[in-house]
């Protein structure tokens, strides 16, 4: 039978220093219904992108370690609590040298989808917030945005309220 040791309380005190920190090295203001902007978004992992025709933006979609887990394994309806989707969102663009290239031009905003059955109950299981422009305003006057997020979101209920479909990529062969 295996002993199980349990942590010194100095390290459980550590990791909620090194947890707290990461949240208040961002900067940024929390969205109105607390969630937190996400510390190294940029380093996660891509799931998909899009293209929106109506208001001309391109969108890639990242995951955290979570959520790229339960992309890769086809476990998304319904995706597992931890998983955060960021979509992160720039106007389009071309390039001088390829004009029929799509590109990133002007940011936009980024959005997070946060995932906690328990806690976001009333909104499918789900936390929205969006951070505007490059000097990333909290979207929304206070908490109850999120309705509208949720409102949006009711198209894809099958889908465990998320729009995106995981691109395919090949993945390594071992």
């Amino acid at each position: 039978m295996k002993e199980r040791k349990a942590l010194s309380p100095a390290v459980l005190f550590a990791g909620t220093l090194v947890a707290v920190s990461a949240v208040a090295d961002s900067g940024v203001p929390p969205a109105p219904n607390g969630i937190e902007f996400p510390v190294g978004y940029q380093d996660w992992s891509v799931i998909a992108v899009s293209h929106r025709e109506d208001n001309k933006t391109l969108r890639v979609i990242l995951g955290n370690d979570i959520a790229i887990e339960a992309a890769r394994k086809g476990k998304t309806r319904p995706w597992p609590d931890g998983a955060i989707l960021g979509k992160i969102v720039w106007k389009d663009s071309s390039l001088p040298e390829w004009k029929k290239a799509t590109a990133p031009g002007a940011f936009v905003h980024a959005e997070f989808m946060v995932k906690d059955a328990a806690k976001y109950k009333d909104t499918g299981g789900w936390g929205f917030a969006r951070w505007k422009g490059l000097d990333e305003k909290p979207y929304g006057k206070d908490a109850s945005f999120v309705q509208e997020c949720f409102g949006c979101h009711q198209p894809a209920r099958d889908n465990d309220y998320v729009f995106t479909r995981p691109a395919p990529m090949p993945l390594p062969r071992r």
